[in-house]
Parts: structure tokens; C-alpha cells; sequence
């Protein structure tokens, strides 16, 4: 043990010699305990002969004359490798106990046998919103972390290897809320008793975003569908009501057939507020944007529904100071419409409808899946107390020609439409529901920093003319009906079908021609393009741009350009005749 002989120690060694230094005075204080007849046991760090230590646990008693005691006797036996044994495994638990209590993932240990958890760690407590007291003892079915399927689903995937790599699994928080998680997990043995140790990745914030991602992009194609459809639709409602403009103005109100033609361009009007609704959804519409009261607006479009909807009580709850909003005032009109008769749907035997406006800032739009812009914003919130949506309705409940109603009860567009106008106008909207518990909805509209102007009511009659116009339009049916209704006004008229043949024909009648009425979408050459070219051959030019859009984005610019004005498709002789000579007689 030591490295000598036996004539090496005998009468040469003392018991200081094989001791580390350390131990001399413990060691001496035992020797004193041993004469006075007591016996030792203890662990000592002894010297080899070649310098090298080891740790040797001892038992020493007296050795007796008589009565007398005359020497030490002792048993000594080295436990290096087991005390080295034990400071690695005391190293290792110490190592293990602060990688588990500071992972950032979840950790639990749970029996086999029993399904009870016997440790977590700190950030399974902040996950589940349970503190360790109250799940430390207890099952995951007790504290109903899972579901029997979630179980039974993990269960058959441990058994086979006794491991599992990244399965996902819900489960359920204190507070009732859904975490979605990845789970890895294997069976330990520690002191002859099987565990699980499970490993869980909170991916309840990637899954939310993936889920916001596949709505954007579905969103984004549904947009592109909308926005085309509405184009070519309007395009046609404007040869309908082209036609059903000229006829209406040769016809004498007194003939048989004159009510049914009103009646064919209500309905053609009614079609054209299909595809705004469509536009609106495929955000289409910078609109006619400028300083609104969204206070006022509420009392109105609230007033005008509480007189068709008397079976529901309505609470508005405004605030005084609340901000102007940048808005087009139809749009919005349209957005609360569509809420109340949302509300109206879900309360088929009445009920409350409650609405509130109030100024917030972006610090307050808090715990959304989008950051909003900086600024000041006017929140509007519009609750019911009727059926409510479950998670599957919510998340389709702003997809066009998604509907709960029966066949025939309404197409679907109206909050895909809220959705898109909202959005358009570089605000938010949410909704929050639950089966049996109503539905809210809010709104948060951009504040504006200008003053609410009441607009003027303008005349309604048909106002003719005799200048020249060019009409551009790449649809033959557009081009024909608009140059019989212009005719028919008393204007002459010069047709070009495309941006490049507008310029060229206002090349060659540039001092007879009057107005440019220019589409804006247009093969080749567009409106924007076709607009700054007919600008460059003569800076004063009046146009008045028209289109089967809203005034989205594109128009918008080219009225930032200096284009005259903007009609959108499909108009009739009434409206058409009143915004030329709008531009025209304007000094």
C-alpha cells in the first residue's frame, strides 16, 4: 500500500512520515482519544514512499497491558477510487442539477410505474404556469397537462426504443391556454427504478408564426384572384350601364319600360357594390382618404341599423377627446356595417351590441402577432353577446366567400371586405370569441393630425357639353358604350384602344382636344405611363383618370402627379357628365 518494505518502516517510520501534513494535527488529537481508551475511525490523505497520496479510511483502538494502554492498533484500507468515484458522481449531479434547473427548455423526470413527475425544473413551472410544490407528486392526468390521445400518442412511441425524438404534442397550461411543443424523451435508470426523462421545445410562437405566414401568403393569392375578378367584372357592369344610361335618357319617364331600365341600373349598381366589397378585401383603395370623425360615423351607421334591427339593444360607449381618423368615410361606413350585421347574425333572438371608441397609442396594441407602426391610433371595439365562433370559424372568418349562413343568405364578403378596407387604410383588426361567449372585434385606425370638413351635397343632374374628348380604353365594349355616352352629352369624341395610340392620337389633335378620359390598366403601355407622355407634349393637359380599381396605390400616384381626377367603373351619364365639367369649368 505504501511502497515499502517491511525493514524499510519497522523502528525507522514514524506516523507523521506516511501522513500529508494536513493531517498531523487531526491525527495527534486521535492518538491522545486512543490512550485515553477510546477507539478512531476516520479518512486520512497518506504519502507513498515515491511522494504520490492517497485517501485510506481508518479504525484505531488501544493496544492494553494490563490496565495500562501501551500502543495503537488500526485497520487501514485504501479508498481512493471510491472517494474519487463519489467526487465525480457529486460533480456530476452538481453539473446535471444546473444544466436541468437552467435549461432554457423544459425538463421533467417522471416514474414509470407510477406516472408520477419527481422533478422539474424552472422553466417547465414558468411554461405550465404551475409552481413545483403543485406539480412535484402528481400525474400529468391529474394537473391535465394532456389529453388521453396526447398520452396514449406518446406512450406507443416510447415503448418500442424507450426513446423519442421530436414529437409534437399539446398540451395545457394552468391558465387553460394551448402550448405547442416538441418532445424528446428517453428511460433512465437511477437506483434500480425506471424514469422518463422529457425534454419539451416551446414552439407555441413558431407554429403561431407559421401559422400567420400561410395565412399572408394565402391571403396575398386570394388578393390577386379578388383584385382581377373585380377588374374585369366592373369592366363589364360599365358596358351594362353604359348601355342602360342611354337608353334610360332617350326614354320618356312615362313610358311602361321606364321603371324596369331604373330598375336594371339599381341592379347594375348593386353588382358594382359586389366588386367594392372585393376591391375593399383585395385592399385595392388608398380611397378618398382624409380627416373622419369615427365618432360620428358610429352614431350614424349605429342610428340607421338600430331602426332595422329593433329586437337588438345598442351601447355606445365614445370617447370625447377621440382623435379624427385618415379615412374614406364610405369605406368605414362599410367596415361598421358589415360588423353590426355580423353581431345581428349571431343574435338571431336578440341581444346586446356594444361599441366603444378610444384613443391608443402602438405601445398599447400589445401581445399581437404583428408589430404595429409607431403613432397614435383610434381604437374601435364592437362586442355582442350572441353565439360566438370556435378556433376553426375565427381562423377563416376573414377568407372571401367564407360563410356560417345558410345558401342564398349572403356571400361571404363582408368581414373579408372589413379585412382588406382595415388594412388598407394601414390599420389593425382582430377578433376574439368563444362558442357561447359572444365575439369582439377591434379595430385600430391610423389618428389624424388635420380637422374633420364636412362635404358639400352636389347637384344631381345630368350636365352636358360641347368640347372634344379622347377616350382611352383597351376593352372594345368600354370604348364603344363610353363614346355613345359622351356623344350623347354633346361632346365629340376621339377613341384610341391603348396607351400607345393615346399618345400618338394626342400628338396629332393636341389643340382640339379638351380632356384625356385614360384608363389606368391597360396591356403594354398603362395609364401612368400613357399619362406622363400625353404630360411631356403638353403640361397643362387636363385627364381624368377611370378604372375598374378603387384608387389604390397606382392611381393615387398619378394623381400625386397632377392628374386632374379620378371616376371609378362602371358610372353612369349622371356621374360621368358631372366630373368632366367638374375639371373642365374649374378655373
Amino acid at each position: 500500500m505504501f511502497g515499502y518494505s517491511k525493514e524499510e518502516i519497522l523502528g525507522h517510520l514514524r506516523v507523521e512520515d506516511t501522513m500529508a501534513e494536513k493531517d498531523w494535527a487531526v491525527s495527534k488529537r486521535n492518538i491522545d482519544e486512543i490512550f485515553k481508551g477510546n477507539t478512531t475511525v476516520g479518512e486520512r490523505t497518506f504519502l507513498r514512499k515515491d511522494g504520490t497520496q492517497f485517501i485510506g479510511e481508518f479504525h484505531s483502538g488501544p493496544i492494553y497491558k494490563g490496565e495500562d494502554v501501551v500502543g495503537v492498533r488500526g485497520v487501514l484500507r485504501d479508498i481512493t477510487a471510491s472517494r474519487q468515484a463519489e467526487i465525480l458522481l457529486r460533480e456530476s449531479e452538481l453539473k446535471f442539477r444546473s444544466l436541468f434547473d437552467l435549461s432554457p427548455q423544459a425538463i421533467a423526470v417522471t416514474e414509470v410505474e407510477t406516472g408520477r413527475l419527481i422533478d422539474v425544473n424552472y422553466t417547465f413551472c414558468e411554461l405550465t404556469k404551475y409552481s413545483k410544490e403543485e406539480i412535484l407528486g402528481r400525474t400529468t392526468t391529474e394537473l391535465g397537462l394532456y389529453s388521453k390521445e396526447g398520452r396514449d400518442r406518446f406512450i406507443d412511441g416510447l415503448h418500442p426504443s424507450g426513446e423519442i425524438h421530436g414529437l409534437e404534442m399539446d398540451f395545457k397550461a394552468k391558465d387553460g391556454s394551448i402550448l405547442n411543443s416538441l418532445m424528446f424523451a428517453r428511460l433512465i435508470q437511477l437506483k434500480d427504478q425506471t424514469f422518463i426523462l422529457a425534454v419539451f421545445f416551446d414552439i407555441t410562437d413558431k407554429k403561431r408564426l407559421e401559422f400567420q405566414l400561410l395565412q399572408a401568403q394565402k391571403m396575398e393569392a386570394l388578393f390577386t384572384l379578388s383584385c382581377g375578378f373585380a377588374h374585369d367584372f366592373n369592366n363589364l357592369l360599365m358596358g351594362i350601364m353604359g348601355n342602360t344610361s342611354l337608353i334610360i335618357f332617350e326614354t320618356d319617364p312615362k313610358n311602361v319600360h321606364y321603371e324596369r331600365l331604373r330598375n336594371i341600373e339599381k341592379l347594375v349598381q348593386s353588382g358594382s357594390q359586389l366588386t367594392r366589397q372585393l376591391l375593399g378585401y383585395a385592399r385595392k383603395g388608398g380611397y378618398g382618404v382624409k380627416p373622419v370623425s369615427l365618432n360620428q360615423l358610429v352614431e350614424e351607421t349605429a342610428e340607421t341599423f338600430g331602426r332595422t334591427k329593433k329586437e337588438i339593444t345598442i351601447h355606445c360607449h365614445l370617447a370625447e377627446n377621440l382623435s379624427p381618423i385618415k379615412a374614406d368615410k364610405g369605406q368605414i361606413e362599410q367596415v361598421l356595417l358589415n360588423l353590426y350585421v355580423n353581431a345581428a347574425d349571431a343574435m338571431p333572438s336578440g341581444g346586446d351590441l356594444i361599441i366603444e371608441t378610444v384613443n391608443v397609442t402602438h405601445r398599447q396594441i400589445t401581445d399581437k402577432l404583428y408589430k404595429p407602426n409607431p403613432g397614435r391610433y383610434a381604437m374601435l371595439t364592437v362586442t355582442d353577446t350572441g353565439t360566438g365562433m370556435d378556433k376553426a370559424t375565427i381562423e377563416r372568418i376573414f377568407d372571401p366567400f367564407f360563410t356560417t349562413k345558410e345558401m342564398g343568405r349572403g356571400t361571404g364578403l363582408g368581414m373579408a371586405s372589413a379585412y382588406g378596407i382595415v388594412k388598407g387604410h394601414g390599420g389593425y383588426i382582430d377578433v376574439d370569441s368563444q362558442r357561447g361567449q359572444g365575439t369582439t372585434f377591434r379595430i385600430y385606425l391610423p389618428a389624424s393630425e388635420g380637422r374633420v370638413i364636412e362635404k358639400k351635397v352636389v347637384s344631381g343632374k345630368i350636365v352636358e357639353g360641347k368640347e372634344t374628348i379622347l377616350l382611352v380604353d383597351d376593352e372594345e365594349m368600354v370604348l364603344e358604350v363610353g363614346t355613345q355616352v359622351l356623344n350623347t352629352l354633346g361632346y365629340t369624341v376621339l377613341e384610341a384602344k391603348g396607351g400607345k395610340e393615346a399618345v400618338d392620337v394626342y400628338q396629332s389633335n393636341r389643340d382640339k382636344i379638351h380632356i384625356v378620359l385614360l384608363d389606368m390598366i391597360m396591356p403594354q403601355m398603362g395609364g401612368g405611363e400613357t399619362y406622363d407622355r400625353i404630360k411631356e407634349i403638353n403640361p397643362k393637359v387636363k385627364v381624368l383618370l377611370s378604372s375598374g380599381y378603387s384608387v389604390d396605390g397606382q392611381a393615387k400616384e398619378i394623381l400625386e402627379r397632377g392628374c386632374d381626377g379620378f371616376i371609378q367603373k362602371p358610372f353612369n351619364m349622371k356621374q360621368i357628365s358631372q366630373k368632366i365639367r367638374e375639371i373642365l369649368d374649374k378655373k
